[in-house]
């Protein structure tokens, strides 16, 4: 049933695309400056259009798809038609039992309405806290209830790092406690020590609710700082409402994952005696200690409970010769938040941006190998990856569960979140310095007429925020292309504009939709550029590695890639 479903809407994709007709900033496909590869390759290169993904774009981020969510019937029906399109390509199904549909188990959880969370200073009266407007929360054991009454401490950023010689515990017992902890890591400028300004995965919020279920604590409280998690509180808000997915729990788990405002961690410190900002200051030094916070966490988790299955969509197109038993592959998101219901107004997150786009260029990347007369050595999979927003799960399965070993797979190549600005002078690729790749993606970057830009918000984390981190922590090199911030017509300012206006107003909001006025020539630059780099990765004589010394070189060799 739902693939005939999918059928009916790939008629409306094209009735779409049709009415659009191809309207709107993109100017269509440019030539590509000489670019180093085969001539079936090229020639194949030369087929991705600004239009071609326009209408993916379009099509996945409508209405009638209805955002998407997982385990929603808007993301099965994306999922189908990525299926759909793979097989128009030719591609071979990658999935489970000769599909291309790869099986992820899920459990849906949504706090429900009759949660209880409460912060009970020794002195003082209790705080019941406002779901949503205060704090989110949910129940990583998934159980239907829970209940928790233990003290907090204050334990800084939460953070045990050898290697930068921090600890925030001090062998301090936690078990049985509720952590109050900050986002992200010490500030610092030197980037021996934490990497400066830029975060690593110590700063990002699942190392912090890991590290606390790794002590023993029964709950983690995040306190979100705009500045620090670099989105404003209404990103974690519609991140953590509504039916949050996790993947089927196999061990210990945290009763209370959570994140508090600022200010309901300032009044909780004041009420203690305490004064929040003297802490936050003593956190940032070395000879922090953990703060008994004089206060419990009273709080009643009530849940819904709902197993499910969601899709990560896979294809792969063999390799030519005696080394397509290894592989490159490219990995999307399709999933977004879906229709949540309870919200007045608009209550559709289209994700337009984030990531029909990088659906729409996955699509239009695998068309193109496809259609190639000549086909790379090493073969090329295709990963349309599901429940990224809910942590990266998707990717995270499908790297525990590969199509080809691990350690055979010689690099990851992640499109997310593209933002279709016009024609780009700069391309990003945080992540590619750290493999023995990166003299080819200067090189390619060189002939595309491209400057590499570094990370314009190093302070943001990106390298841990998206679907190719779940690849590297199995060991396989990985990194995300994307646009830099400067555009032909435009002054950097302007691109960096549009990035502040995008994450403050339309980040994880129903307003990411799509428009006829976007010009789709980046997305389309972005594809080809990605084309080539892959063709290139399955070109080598040699495995593409991590550098010497990068926190996932030991998983590399884990996994058999050394």
């Amino acid at each position: 049933m739902l693939k005939a479903v999918s059928a009916c809407l790939l008629v409306c994709a094209s009735l779409l695309a049709w009415a659009d007709g191809g309207a709107g900033g993109s100017k269509g496909a440019k030539s590509t400056p000489s670019v180093k590869l085969p001539g079936p390759a090229f020639a194949a290169l030369e087929t991705i259009t600004p239009d071609h993904i326009r209408w993916h774009v379009r099509y996945l981020s409508h209405d009638l798809l209805e955002g998407r969510g997982t385990g929603q019937r808007g993301g099965d029906l994306a999922a189908e038609y990525m299926a759909t399109q793979f097989a128009e390509y030719g591609l071979r199904p990658a999935g489970d039992h000769g599909t291309y549909m790869q099986k992820v188990p899920l459990v849906g959880i949504t706090t429900l309405s009759e949660t209880q969370f409460t912060l009970v200073p020794k002195q003082g009266e209790a705080m019941n806290l406002r779901p949503l407007d205060e704090f989110v929360a949910y129940d990583q054991t998934q159980q239907s209830q829970s209940d928790v009454d233990a003290d907090i401490v204050f334990v800084g950023y939460g953070i045990e790092a050898p290697e930068y010689n921090w600890d925030d515990y001090k062998n301090t017992d936690v078990r049985g406690k509720v952590l109050l902890m900050l986002v992200n890591e010490p500030p610092s400028d030197d980037p021996k020590f934490f990497k400066g300004k830029a975060l690593t995965y110590y700063g990002r919020w699942t190392y912090k609710y890991e590290e606390g279920l790794r002590r023993g604590a029964v709950g983690v409280i995040l306190v979100h700082q705009t500045q620090m998690a670099s989105y404003p509180w209404e990103v974690v808000r519609n991140s953590n409402s509504g039916e949050k997915s996790f993947l089927k729990i196999e061990g210990p788990a945290l009763k209370i994952a959570s994140w508090v405002q600022l200010d309901v961690a300032a009044r909780l410190a004041s009420a203690s005696g305490m004064n929040l900002e003297k802490m936050m200051k003593d956190a940032q030094s070395r000879d922090f200690h953990p703060v008994n916070m004089k206060a419990k966490l009273k709080a009643r988790m009530v849940s819904k409970v709902r197993n499910f299955e969601s899709n990560n969509v896979v294809a792969m197109l063999p390799g030519s010769d005696h080394k397509s038993d290894e592989a490159v592959i490219y990995t999307a998101h399709y999933d977004h938040f879906g229709i949540r219901p309870d919200m007045p107004g608009d209550n559709i997150f289209n994700g337009a941006d984030d990531n029909a786009t990088g659906c729409g260029i996955l699509l239009e990347v695998a068309r193109a190998f496809g259609s190639s007369a000549q086909k790379p050595r090493r073969s090329i999979i295709f990963a349309a990856v599901t429940a990224e927003e809910q942590g990266l799960l998707g990717s995270e399965y499908l790297g525990k569960h590969p199509p080809v070993a691990a350690g055979k797979i010689t690099l990851d190549l992640n499109y997310d979140d593209v933002k279709p600005l016009g024609a780009p002078e700069e391309v990003e690729v945080s992540g590619a310095e750290r493999t023995t790749f990166y003299p080819s993606v200067e090189a390619t970057a060189k002939e595309f007429r491209l400057a590499i830009r570094p990370d314009a918000r190093p302070e943001a984390g990106q390298f841990y925020r998206s679907d190719h981190f779940s690849l590297a922590r199995v060991g396989i090199p990985s990194f995300s292309i994307n646009e830099g911030m400067k555009y032909k017509g435009h002054a950097e300012t302007w691109g960096l504009e549009q990035e502040r206006d995008y994450v403050e107003k339309h980040y994880h909001q129903p307003s990411d939709e799509y428009h006829p006025e976007m010009d789709f020539v980046g997305d389309s630059a972005m594809a080809r550029f990605g084309f080539a780099l892959g063709w290139e990765a399955a070109s080598l004589p040699k495995r593409i590695e991590w550098q010497k010394g990068d926190e996932f070189e030991a998983a590399r060799m884990k996994s058999g890639g050394k």
